[in-house]
């Protein structure tokens, strides 16, 4: 489905072209075995007096036949139906029709039958203005055929334009939020849970304030909920708790609200005081126990490495926190830093975790604390590193004065008989009397 607006070049006057559309629905009817009515007789009066948009009506409530026209043929067809619509002002009154059939199972074709509708969809989207708002009309009707067809990889490519198209229609909030669902949808029949999720959250922003405690907002935010708590990457729930709709179930859901308050900021002891607490409420709301315990373990181990003053876990202290065997620690480990949620190395000899780098899961005036507290420790070891660094250049000066001083000292010495010994050297030789007499 290129963004670039494609143009459909047929042949004809628009006359010649519905006479030859409906004299070819009428032999797919007989084939059929249907006595009916000839649709070309019934609407040749109509074209002679000029009513086109009559005519076009009693084409397109025909149209639902052409999903049983050969294959090699119903390209041809549909877009020989598109071409005639796309010549009446009225395009938005026959469009509709023409996707709902194109959603509809090609008897024809069962196998190819999905490929034949996208291709002529895929025409109709690009031969409309791309401010079209009917655009959004057809991209529903494909979501329909992609998700009967299982086959969100021909779709998944296009979601990247999904932001400039909404902007181009104009889309009201509701018709955003059936549209991001529908994409969900196909996403998580597609097993794409990153993408469901994603398309589901974008729902629930459409939500208002006002809107935050209707029952359509309940349902879809435990929805969310519950996908991003089984989602396996899925570990960072403040873009839950920052919506209306999700804050709202703190009144109406008071225990899902309370699940997700433990997996956004608290530990593994927590989770369990509330599964003891709600005994078999987990398994009736239809979550993974399995998969909830792995996530609330690794999200304990990602707290400890943030919240750890030493940069240094001790495999004991890891156990304890996750209550697991203590050879299943490194295990662990391995799986939290693979999450992305902490860096660090694991020391076999000193049985530790040296932590590198960890995250705050939330971050309120507890973290804040400790942010501080590490911050006067990095203070106080940067003051001391200062002053043995002032306390050596003291000394590295006072060693170079001292050189000086001694050096300065020799040179003087020195001087003082190179100066004599010249005067000597300059005084004229004695005369030596030969005795010439």
């Amino acid at each position: 489905m290129p963004g670039s607006t494609n143009t459909l070049l047929i042949e004809g006057s628009f006359e010649e072209l519905s006479d030859e559309l409906a004299h070819y629905i009428d032999e797919i009817r007989k084939r059929q075995g249907d006595a009916g009515a000839s649709l070309q007789a019934d609407i040749t009066p109509i074209l002679e007096q000029g009513q086109k948009d009559e005519a076009l009506k009693k084409l397109v409530t025909s149209s639902a036949v052409l999903n049983t026209a050969p294959e090699k043929e119903f390209i041809a067809a549909y877009n020989l139906l598109v071409h005639l619509v796309r010549q009446s002002p009225n395009l938005d009154k026959f469009l509709p029709k023409i996707c709902q059939n194109l959603s509809a199972p090609i008897t024809s074709s069962p196998l190819n039958g999905p490929g034949l509708a996208l291709s002529v969809l895929t025409t109709i989207f690009n031969i409309l203005p791309a401010d079209n708002d009917t655009r959004y009309h057809v991209f529903m009707a494909v979501l329909r055929v992609v998700r009967g067809s299982s086959s969100f990889d021909a779709l998944k490519s296009q979601l990247k334009n999904m932001d400039l198209w909404i902007e181009q229609w104009e889309t009201d909030e509701e018709d955003q939020r059936k549209l991001y669902l529908s994409i969900a949808e196909v996403a998580e029949e597609a097993s794409e849970d990153e993408q469901a999720y994603l398309y589901l959250l974008r729902a629930l922003r459409t939500i208002s304030a006002e809107e935050a405690s209707s029952d359509e907002a309940r349902l879809l935010s435990i929805r969310a909920l519950k996908a991003a708590l089984l989602h396996s990457s899925h570990f960072d729930f403040q873009d839950l708790t920052a919506l209306d709709s999700i804050q709202a179930l703190r009144k109406s859901d008071a225990v899902h609200f309370e699940l997700l308050e433990i997996f956004n900021a608290e530990l593994l002891d927590d989770y369990n005081d509330f599964t003891d607490e709600h005994d078999g409420w987990i398994e009736e709301q239809g979550l993974d126990t399995s998969v909830l315990y792995r996530k609330m373990r690794l999200l304990t181990l990602a707290s400890l490495a943030a919240s750890t003053q030493s940069r240094s876990l001790p495999y004991q202290q890891i156990s304890r926190a996750l209550q697991v065997p203590s050879e299943d620690v490194e295990m662990w480990v391995i799986d939290v830093v693979r999450a992305g949620l902490v860096e660090g190395k694991l020391s076999q000899l000193n049985q530790t975790f040296l932590i590198h780098r960890s995250t705050y899961r939330v971050f309120g005036e507890k973290q804040w604390t400790e942010v501080q507290g590490r911050l006067d420790t990095w203070r106080s070891s940067l003051e001391g590193v200062l002053g043995v660094v002032r306390q050596e250049r003291e000394k590295v000066i006072r060693e170079k004065e001292r050189e000086l001083k001694e050096l300065e000292s020799r040179i003087n010495s020195g001087g003082s008989g190179a100066g004599m010994g010249a005067a000597g050297a300059r005084r004229p030789p004695r005369e030596i009397d030969m005795g010439a007499d």
